[in-house]
């Protein structure tokens, strides 16, 4: 129920109501972030760095499925790390 209840106190000071469209978005986006146990500043972060790929499959970037879609990268870093190639002799 607070989250209804700052999202009406937020939404006396949009300007036009593409900006309360906007505002709306953003507040779902971030509250939905929050029911799937992530954190909202680190999902928009990742959403700005992929824009083009948010673009172009946007359903690999919903709040409840974004992190796989980051992590595989992530993984195949990490391994190469733990496994450095032998050395030469």
């Amino acid at each position: 129920m607070k989250k209804a209840i700052l999202n009406r106190k937020n939404s006396y000071f949009y300007k036009t109501a593409r900006g309360a469209h906007v505002g709306d978005m953003f507040m779902s986006l971030i509250h939905t972030t929050e029911l799937m146990n992530a954190n909202p500043f680190n999902y928009l972060t990742e959403l700005l760095k992929h824009a083009k790929d948010v673009a172009r499959n946007p359903e690999r970037w919903m709040p409840w499925n974004y992190r796989e879609t980051v992590n595989p990268a992530r993984a195949t870093q990490s391994i190469a790390d733990r496994h450095p190639p032998p050395p030469s002799v």
